[in-house]
This record gives structure tokens, C-alpha cells and sequence, in this order.
């Protein structure tokens, strides 16, 4: 009998590992109460811990952080440096599982995503498991956004938005990780600001390991509520995806050349047009069209047609935001 169950408290079934759940935490003093509730609810079997990064935030985090419940163990860290990556690299630093579950704080797992994850890793004998990003609104146009996120347009290909089948892919939402593989490959590149998690995944398939998708982990996603949100998000995106990709060439996809292409086709368009060649209107109206389409393919999920011309903007947004910041890229950070 284990000490657990000797003292009245629930079974722990044998050999079930030790899972801590590592949150980096800023300027998310909205977000982290629901995070944490879902973190609550978890049904896993075993011994589980809850470690919160805080970094120096413009709002509330830090007390909301302190003064946060949860059924499981929880503990804050202080994340001075202020990015994601240092954030998960002092909680998995002060973390005591064998097993380290990812999560953000706009995240909301669903109550069986730690045993099932587990079960999973266990199964396939992966260093990373995950699942789905499943984004969902809170207000009108995150709404609007969340439905773009979810157009095979708007999101791109990657398995963990469209993912159906089980197996190994390049990267994964969120993480379960073997500790041991996770520490032995470094951890999180703390240089990196953006596009951490896909290059921890190129390293670790570069050592041999299996990052392995299970669309059966579905997570919510709270997408930005803002124009300028997703402007910035997008950006940023594009900015650290050229810096990983310097780094790391093997990783290019082709996918990931779409938007800057389609920045450079417009601008080149632009300067046609400027000649008075009307073949420059040729690659506007291409992608015009076909916003318009992937838009009205939405009529489900917007059944209003201003949303779907909303997210008809927000494809845009998204693509020329990240093929801007591709192109943008610094050279001061392709190095390390």
C-alpha cells in the first residue's frame, strides 16, 4: 500500500511518474486564474506539482500569481530576465517531475490532457508529446480571429493545427517532455524570444529523439482581441522564425516561405502598378480572391458576413505581418 493510501488519501497507482506543470507567466493577470483552474482539474493519477515563472509584468501577474489557488502543489519562481524561454528554463531548473508539462497561460487544458499526454509519452517512448491548438474567442472579434486561426489559410498547415492522425511530426502545441531528454539538449534557447518551442523540437529530433503529435490532446487557445495584437504577434513570428531558420537550415519548411513571398510579390506588384502595367494588379487579386474564399469557407462559425470580411482582414494581418517581420529580420539576431 503506498503512504498515499495508508494515510486515507487517493490511490496513486505504481510506477505512474512525477509530473510538474511549468507556466512561464507575464503581463497575464487575466489569463492565469483560468489557466490555473484547468490545471486544477487535471485527473492525473499520480503526483503532480504546479511551478509558476513570473516575469516583471505591466499588470497584475505577480499578485494574482502569489495569491493563486490550486488543488496540486504550487509554487512561483521569479523570472527576471522577462522572456518565455528563461521563464521555462528556471521552472524546469526548479522542477522536481520526471515528466514536464508545458503550459500558457492563455491555455486551458482539458481535464484528462496530463494522463493522457503521459499515457502517450509512456506508449511511444517520445521525448515530447502534444496535441491540437484548438483557438476559441472571448469577445467578438477574438472570436473572428480564432475562427481565421483555425482556416488551413489563416493557420498554414502545421500538424498541430490540422493535424487528424497520430504520430511523429516537427513540432507540437504546448509539450510533454521527458525531463531527462528535455535537460540533456539544454532546454529552451534563452535567446530566442519567439519560435522556442519549434527549435527545442529541432534539437531534439536532431538527437534522435520523437516529438510525437496525439490529436486526441486538444487544447483551447485564447487568440489576441486586438488588431494590433495580432499585428505584433505575427511579427514577432516572422522576426524569430528567419533567426531559427539561420541557425538551423534543415528546419526550413516550405511553408514558412509563403508570406514573405507574398510580401515581396506585392510590394514588386506595387511598383508595376506605379508604371501603369496593370499585370501589377495580377498578385493582389489572386490573394484577394482567395482571402475571399477561405473567408466565405468560414460561414459555419461566422454565419454574419461583416465577420467573415473581419476575418478575410485578419488572414492578412497575420500574412503580411509575418512575411514583414521575416524579411525584417535583423542580423544582430540570427547571431548568437
Amino acid at each position: 500500500m503506498s503512504d498515499a493510501a495508508a494515510a486515507g488519501g487517493p490511490h496513486v497507482p505504481a510506477g505512474r511518474p512525477h509530473v510538474t506543470v511549468v507556466i512561464p507567466a507575464r503581463n497575464c493577470a487575466a489569463e492565469l486564474p483560468g489557466c490555473l483552474d484547468a490545471v486544477s482539474a487535471q485527473t492525473y493519477p499520480g503526483v503532480l506539482d504546479v511551478l509558476v515563472s513570473v516575469a516583471p509584468s505591466a499588470d497584475d501577474t505577480s499578485r494574482v500569481a502569489a495569491a493563486a489557488s490550486c488543488k496540486w502543489p504550487l509554487r512561483i519562481v521569479q523570472n527576471p530576465a522577462g522572456t518565455t524561454s528563461s521563464g521555462l528554463n528556471r521552472a524546469i531548473g526548479a522542477a522536481a517531475g520526471e515528466v514536464i508539462v508545458r503550459v500558457d497561460a492563455q491555455a486551458r487544458l482539458p481535464a484528462d490532457y496530463v494522463e493522457r499526454a503521459v499515457s502517450t509519452l509512456e506508449r511511444t517512448g517520445a521525448a515530447n508529446v502534444g496535441g491540437l491548438q484548438r483557438p476559441v474567442g472571448s469577445d467578438r472579434l477574438s472570436r473572428v480571429i480564432a475562427a481565421a486561426l483555425s482556416s488551413p489559410f489563416g493557420g498554414g498547415p502545421a500538424a498541430f493545427r490540422r493535424g487528424s492522425d497520430e504520430g511523429p511530426v516537427d513540432t507540437v502545441y504546448l509539450g510533454v517532455f521527458d525531463a531527462v531528454a528535455l535537460t540533456t539538449v539544454g532546454g529552451f534557447d534563452e535567446s530566442l524570444e519567439r519560435n522556442q518551442d519549434y527549435e527545442l523540437n529541432w534539437r531534439l529530433r536532431e538527437e534522435g529523439h520523437v516529438v510525437w503529435l496525439d490529436p486526441r490532446l486538444a487544447v483551447d487557445y485564447q487568440p489576441r482581441s486586438s488588431w494590433a495584437g495580432l499585428a505584433r504577434q505575427y511579427f514577432d513570428y516572422g522576426v524569430w522564425k528567419r533567426v531559427v531558420i539561420s541557425r538551423h537550415p534543415g528546419s526550413t519548411q516550405p511553408r514558412q516561405l509563403a508570406a514573405p513571398t507574398l510580401v515581396v510579390g506585392v510590394v514588386l506588384s506595387a511598383f508595376e502598378l506605379a508604371r501603369g502595367r496593370l499585370r501589377g494588379g495580377i498578385v493582389p487579386a489572386v490573394y484577394l480572391g482567395a482571402c475571399t474564399l477561405a473567408a466565405a469557407r468560414l460561414r459555419s462559425s461566422l454565419p454574419q458576413l461583416g465577420d467573415r470580411l473581419k476575418a478575410a482582414a485578419a488572414f492578412a494581418v497575420m500574412h503580411f505581418s509575418w512575411g514583414a517581420g521575416f524579411l525584417c529580420s535583423g542580423r544582430n539576431r540570427r547571431t548568437r
